[in-house]
């Protein structure tokens, strides 16, 4: 199944999506709510919903105003380094255990929405990511379990402020910036997608500029591999988000350096998922335009 949390004509809510129509299983049923919360969890019944969901008209996909998948997920996540050649071109050793950190929930947006490139720097780099979604949480989970535990898979652009990343040892403020982390719009399950979600192509670009072009098969961790480890040091909970890492082609890796700039889209796609496109906006000009109004 595909699923996308937006606006459209019925109102906000979760739709199911097939081909390019989508249909509101909130006005099916309220109780699905307007995020993916309560199907994670567990507390419709997906299957009665989705056969009555011709008790709502379809809408076309492309006129969904996306919104985040989970609003306000308890833990994300992030590999830093989890394909041999970004590690190299970032002069990095390769590791023997996965570089972790995590993200703040003011700093993801949904896909279509501005990212926000800072005033107070011009370093702001894409980076092209397969995100999880958990849907069965535990901790100490086995990796030949681990698959189990995921509702499904989306699309992340982990958007990098490189100097402030580089200010420190610790990554945290140069990830966490407002308005950075682009997230959706379409989560997959995993019925619909290879084990782990493995051997997809995964791309990000600028129009016909390719930036980045790689396959999810070249990960270090896998996805189960990722689950067991990080839930050997803390219980994973339904909606928690998992990015699985960026691949080679990062701007700051290129000759001459290669940032995302105002007036740009930037776009992360993965086969079998679907496109995350976002405009590059100016924090400065966001103020003067709140500013004039």
């Amino acid at each position: 199944m595909r699923f996308i949390v937006g606006t459209g004509v019925s109102g906000k809510g979760v739709y199911l999506v097939d081909g390019e129509w989508a249909w509101n299983l909130t006005v099916v049923d309220s109780a699905v709510g307007t995020e993916l919360s309560a199907l994670i969890q567990g507390d419709v019944n997906l299957g009665d919903v989705i056969a009555s969901k011709d008790k709502t008209d379809a809408e076309p996909l492309s006129s969904l105003t996306p919104g985040l998948p989970v609003d306000r997920p308890g833990k994300i996540i992030c590999l830093g380094l989890n394909y041999v050649d970004h590690i190299k071109e970032g002069g990095y050793d390769i590791p023997s255990y996965p570089a972790l950190f995590m993200r703040c929930t003011t700093s993801m947006i949904p896909a279509g929405a501005p990212m926000i490139r800072p005033s107070c720097s011009e370093q702001l780099d894409y980076e092209a990511e397969l995100m999880v979604i958990i849907g069965k949480g535990g901790k100490h989970i086995r990796e030949q379990d681990a698959l189990e535990h995921v509702f499904g898979y989306t699309i992340f652009n982990d958007g990098s402020v490189r100097e402030y990343q580089r200010k420190t040892h610790q990554w945290t403020p140069g990830k966490n910036f407002d308005g950075t982390g682009p997230v959706g719009p379409v989560v997959v399950t995993p019925d619909e997608l290879p084990d782990g979600a493995d051997g997809l192509k995964i791309e990000s670009r600028v129009g016909q500029e390719i930036l980045q072009s790689a396959t999810t098969s070249d990960m270090l961790w896998s996805v189960a591999k990722t689950i067991a480890t990080i839930s050997e040091f803390t219980t994973l909970q339904p909606g928690d988000m998992l990015a699985m890492g960026t691949p080679p082609g990062v701007g700051h890796a290129k000759t001459p350096q290669r940032w995302l700039r105002p007036g740009e889209t930037v776009e992360v796609e993965i086969e079998g998922i679907g496109i995350c496109a976002n405009p590059v906006v100016a924090e400065e000009d966001i103020v003067a335009t709140e500013a004039a109004e």
